[in-house]
């Protein structure tokens, strides 16, 4: 009796082991999952605001596809990890529907290069993080497979050309300003650092040589003024010097 008793304890204390077991286990991967779909989450936020700001940028098909896909793959490893998860098949279909008008889209019209740079200092910096993030996130698709490299290297060289243009265009126009209120010496420096930055840039494209070209004139026209401004100063210089001694040696009045 005694032993069926013990017997029965071990089995209970077994029983109770086991299912503290099962449970623990259970929720270790309920954590994991939850951990994978809050990631799967900040993935589609970041899409979408992304695809927000692209509006800012010339128009890109292409690109909003890319971001709609990768959101609707978010979402669907959402639902694979959480299936119960409150309004998870919504959004699913929601963002299949969005792909597929992308998809479309980008099937139907061309992409526009047509750039006017904001006079807006901040909307320019903004801009530059923008397309800083979409090349990062490009390059992340690319890496996990999802993204082909014949699109890839199409879509990062038509960014990495934007974003050159809007570092050449931010520097002449702050040289411009500089020279327009005949501060030579700072205009000169705004042009020879986008002369530099052209000469840096791997990509040559008609952009980069006709801008070597106008930023090579500028600073050839600059050198000549600050020439002439130079010989001026001098010649004032030594005027005023000239004066001074007139005036040291003159001869004196008699009181």
């Amino acid at each position: 009796m005694v032993a069926i008793i013990v017997g029965l304890l071990v089995a209970l204390i077994v029983f109770v082991v086991v299912i503290n077991g099962v449970q623990q286990h259970k929720e270790k991967i309920e954590a994991e999952n939850r951990t994978k779909v809050a990631k799967q989450k900040a993935i589609i936020d970041e899409s979408e605001e992304l695809i927000l700001n692209i509006g800012n940028l010339p128009s890109s098909p292409s690109l909003i596809k890319i971001l709609n896909r990768r959101s609707l793959n978010a979402a669907k490893a959402m639902q694979e990890l959480m299936p119960k998860t409150k309004g998870i098949k919504s959004k699913v279909k929601e963002l299949t529907a969005r792909y597929e008008a992308a998809d479309d889209l980008a099937s139907n019209q061309t992409s526009d290069d047509n750039f006017m740079l904001p006079d807006n200092e901040q909307q320019v910096l903004a801009i530059l993080q923008c397309i800083k993030k979409i090349r990062a996130t490009l390059k992340s698709e690319q890496t996990k497979g999802t993204l082909d490299a014949q699109t890839f290297t199409h879509e990062d060289q038509r960014l990495d050309s934007m974003q050159l243009k809007i570092n050449i265009e931010s520097l002449l126009k702050r040289g411009n300003q500089a020279q327009s209120k005949e501060m030579l010496g700072s205009a000169r420096q705004y042009y020879e650092k986008a002369l530099q930055t052209l000469a840096n840039h791997p990509l040559k494209t008609e952009y980069t040589t006709t801008k070597h070209e106008e930023i090579s004139e500028q600073l050839v026209s600059i050198t000549e003024s600050l020439k002439v401004t130079n010989a001026s100063d001098a010649a004032q210089k030594a005027k005023d010097e000239e004066n001074e001694l007139d005036i040291l040696f003159q001869p004196k009045k008699k009181w």
